[in-house]
């Protein structure tokens, strides 16, 4: 089929990077809505068509703005599969009953973080891959600026640091949903509040993207960003003048997850796919995609630049709690509130 007829065929572009079917019931097709980078969602999606020739059409979005689509879409879904982006938005979309239960032939071959957020949702999402919370720095721009390098969550909140950090908007970012649950873990609500109000004043953007921090960090457009440290590892690896920080009091992690869409139109295909990503064959394309998350099956190969946990101060994150629909909608409309609306 030539491009001009698949666009025809496909219908409807989204966010400028997929194209959705109107109607994708015929066999051979899946819809995959995709929340982590655009350079791994891809070759994914490729190499699932090459492995079982079905046609996928795949649209990418942060894990906050795919959970707003699924709830939009609920009475008429469209996506099969969400493959990817923090879990506590795939516990949230759990929880409201917008995906199906589905244990996997494979579920013996995790590890045991990852079969612990299936049972937690009943099933109804399973992780695919880990990777702890932090910072990147850019060295060039920190020593013209002759600023002390940051090693603590709390260093981010002094005066020097005003105007210089970026993070995500954890309205549409997963990361930095999971930010505030980690701070809130790490000091206690009351401490974390205060100390988010004082990190406000340092901050010159609040990003869609969670990744996108690290991007800006690079490029000494913010000297400091925060996200999860394999997006930061990504840039470094590429060249960027950039330290990476796991703060000193400790951090969250994310168990990035899979979730099946309740009414999906190609349910068997969303089957096959959910299978097929827990292989260590789909894992192992992380790597190759420059993606350093720790990948969930335990015969998957381990990228040698990802970030150990064994080398990070972790907080036990509480994933029941945070992954909870009304935990979640307190936390954000509180940071709103006295947050974001603050003066600066």
């Amino acid at each position: 089929m030539s491009f001009t007829r698949r666009l025809l065929a496909t219908g409807l572009l989204l966010g400028g990077t997929a194209f959705l079917p109107a109607a994708a019931q015929a066999q051979g097709n899946l819809v995959v809505y995709c929340s982590v980078q655009e350079e791994w969602c891809r070759p994914m999606m490729q190499a699932f068509e090459r492995a079982t020739g079905v046609r996928v059409a795949m649209t990418r979005r942060s894990s906050g703005e795919t959970m707003t689509q699924i709830r939009a879409e609920a009475t008429n879904p469209r996506g099969d599969i969400w493959w990817g982006g923090t879990g506590d938005p795939h516990m949230q979309a759990a929880e409201e009953n917008l995906t199906l239960e589905y244990r996997s032939p494979r579920l013996s071959e995790l590890h045991d973080w990852a079969v612990r957020q299936a049972e937690q949702t009943q099933f109804r999402t399973v992780g695919i891959y880990a990777g702890a919370l932090g910072y990147s720095y850019n060295v060039t721009e920190l020593n013209r600026r002759r600023i002390a390098a940051p090693r603590c969550w709390a260093d981010l909140a002094k005066p020097e640091f005003r105007g210089e950090i970026q993070v995500a908007d954890p309205n549409t970012s997963g990361t930095a949903y999971t930010m505030l649950a980690t701070l809130l873990q790490v000091m206690g609500e009351e401490p974390a509040f205060t100390y988010l109000r004082a990190l406000h004043r340092n901050v010159n953007q609040y990003t869609r993207s969670g990744a996108a921090p690290a991007r800006a960090a690079a490029t000494g457009e913010t000297l400091v960003g925060i996200t999860f440290l394999h997006d930061a590892v990504t840039q470094k690896i590429a060249g960027a003048p950039v330290e990476i920080v796991a703060p000193c009091e400790g951090t969250g992690y994310e168990i990035g997850s899979m979730s099946i869409i309740r009414g999906a139109r190609n349910l068997d295909n969303a089957r096959r796919f959910y299978d097929w990503a827990l292989s260590p064959e789909a894992q192992n394309i992380a790597g190759q995609a420059n993606s350093y998350q720790l990948p969930s099956n335990r015969n998957s190969a381990i990228p040698p630049q990802a970030p150990r946990f064994e080398n990070i101060r972790l907080i036990d994150y509480d994933f029941a709690r945070w992954g909870s629909a009304a935990e979640r909608t307190r936390v954000i409309t509180r940071w709103e509130r006295e947050v974001r609306a603050g003066s600066r």
